[in-house]
């Protein structure tokens, strides 16, 4: 079975020809590859040992995602023998291989989220019991204000941790480097999420207390997805 190697520098793409690839067989030896589809939208990544089919697929081109060399063998069989085994694999490496990604993100998240809430919820009892009262004044002026229960904090954390799962989803579908571009987005995201605290005008004790909180679910939840999209 001829053999030859396919390097694809950090950022390379190549275009699929499709008589270059109508007996060939490929096995990502180094690094990852990103298929491209027909369309121009980005398709599974395959890892190290990852075989893939062409013939038939409409993948038109292979791009390098990360930043260092990655290298494909292609087999060209010159008999056609196990051609039904190759699709079948091929069938599994780009059809499972994406949908795999999102199950473990979405397994990821949830058990993520579960975890800010309830350290979250936490942290906050314990800022109570600390003399933290959690008032935020109701804008009236009579002195009056609002006491944000315990409850609320995991309510909150988990719908913004949720939030943050489906920008995950959403990045892990149409991303090339999908990890780095949601630390960037969270991490602004977290930023602009301790505005409201700092202007609902409560006591310097509430805002620092909540400004921290929201650290902390970010402190879970951004390595837990991010680790999860580097897989």
């Amino acid at each position: 079975m001829p053999a030859r190697t396919l390097a694809l520098p950090g950022g390379a793409r190549v275009p699929v020809v499709a008589a270059q690839w109508q007996h060939a067989y490929g096995v990502v030896t180094r690094g990852r590859v990103q298929l491209e589809l027909r369309d121009g939208t980005p398709g599974p990544v395959l890892g190290r040992d990852a075989g893939f089919w062409l013939r038939g697929t409409g993948v038109r081109a292979l791009r390098n995602p990360g930043r260092r060399t990655a290298t494909v063998r292609i087999h060209t069989p010159l008999v056609e023998l196990r051609r039904n085994d190759m699709i079948s694999s091929t069938d599994t490496a780009v059809a499972v291989g994406r949908p795999r990604g999102f199950r473990r993100l979405a397994v990821t998240g949830l058990v993520a989220t579960l975890a800010a809430m309830v350290v979250t919820t936490l942290a906050a009892a314990l800022a109570r019991a600390a003399g933290v009262d959690f008032e935020i004044p109701d804008g009236g002026g009579g002195g009056g204000g609002e006491t944000i229960p315990l409850g609320g904090f995991a309510v909150v954390t988990g719908f913004l941790s949720l939030v943050g799962v489906v920008i995950a989803a959403v990045l892990l579908r149409f991303s090339a480097r999908p990890a780095r571009r949601f630390v960037w987005t969270a991490v602004a995201l977290t930023a602009l999420s301790m505005l409201p605290p700092l202007i609902a005008g409560g006591d310097a004790a509430a805002t620092v207390t909540l400004i921290g909180l929201h650290l902390v679910a970010a402190a879970v939840m951004i390595p837990a997805l991010a680790r999860s999209l580097r897989q």
